[in-house]
């Protein structure tokens, strides 16, 4: 599998730093982790928009579904698609809520909500924990420690894994999902403090201990929001996890 990170960003774009967005890809098949604020713009710089297969929200917060609708804008009105968009519409992974939401955020108006669906050009499919199969991707969903509808996952291809919390606080949901995963992709949204708001974000000590418990083979750091030290994250991280830890950064790409 090749991860590539379109931003990483927490909670809010920072500056020349999209939120968070990913890229997963193995066998041919191009998924999308995370459309947020920023993404979709660098998602252009790095690979054909239409060349996506699938596309995978851990929830509706917007710095992780933001650029979905500019999505929408590009899949109705771009005038020569590689790929034609209604008779291969994007097979969309969500929440209970994904269809209207999305759907709100493009149509401001009532009236006009009232007469969309967006199932012209998207192909909208409801998370629940468990398994959904996503092309070559084995997909475990678990539900996350956050305020909203969320998910954290478990992407497998060929024997080799990932585990990606999204937004989660610490849980046994999470523990449990991580368990001998070669790689996880961890939010870690503050440094470590005891009079942290529970079920909301991971510490970078809390990321640390996540893939300590798992066995995981390597750490990356992600959804560091711009107003947190980045370097003082990683450095906690590092304290609880003896294996690779890695701040990843817009741009870059993992092998797994």
């Amino acid at each position: 599998m090749l991860l590539t990170v379109l931003g990483c960003s927490g909670s809010a774009p920072g500056p020349r730093a999209a939120s968070s967005g990913y890229l997963l890809e193995a066998d041919g098949f191009l998924l999308g982790i995370e459309l947020g604020n920023g993404t979709l713009a660098e998602l252009q710089a790095v690979r054909d928009p239409f060349a996506l297969d699938a596309l995978l929200l851990s929830h509706l917060h917007p710095d992780h579904c933001a650029d979905f609708s500019a999505l929408t804008v590009l899949r109705r009105y771009h005038p020569a698609p590689s790929r034609d968009p209604r008779t291969h519409r994007l097979p969309v992974y969500a929440s209970r809520e994904a269809p209207e939401r999305l759907v709100a955020a493009y149509c401001p108006a009532a009236t006009d909500r009232a007469r969309e669906d967006l199932g012209d050009v998207f192909e909208f499919h409801r998370l629940a924990d468990g398994i959904v199969h996503i092309g070559p991707f084995e997909v475990t969903a678990a539900a996350a420690a956050h305020p909203c509808e969320s998910y954290s996952f478990r992407i497998v291809y060929n024997g080799h894994s990932i585990v990606y919390t999204g937004d989660t606080g610490p849980s046994p949901a999470i523990t449990k999902l991580a368990k001998g995963v070669d790689v996880v992709l961890a939010e870690a949204s503050w440094t470590h403090a005891e009079d942290r708001p529970p079920d909301l974000h991971l510490s970078g000590v809390e990321a640390g201990r996540l893939a300590h418990a798992a066995g995981a083979g390597r750490l990356l750091v992600t959804h560091v929001p711009p107003w947190t030290d980045r370097t003082a994250v990683l450095a906690e991280a590092r304290t609880e996890f003896s294996g690779t830890a890695h701040l990843v950064g817009q741009g870059e790409s993992f092998e797994i």
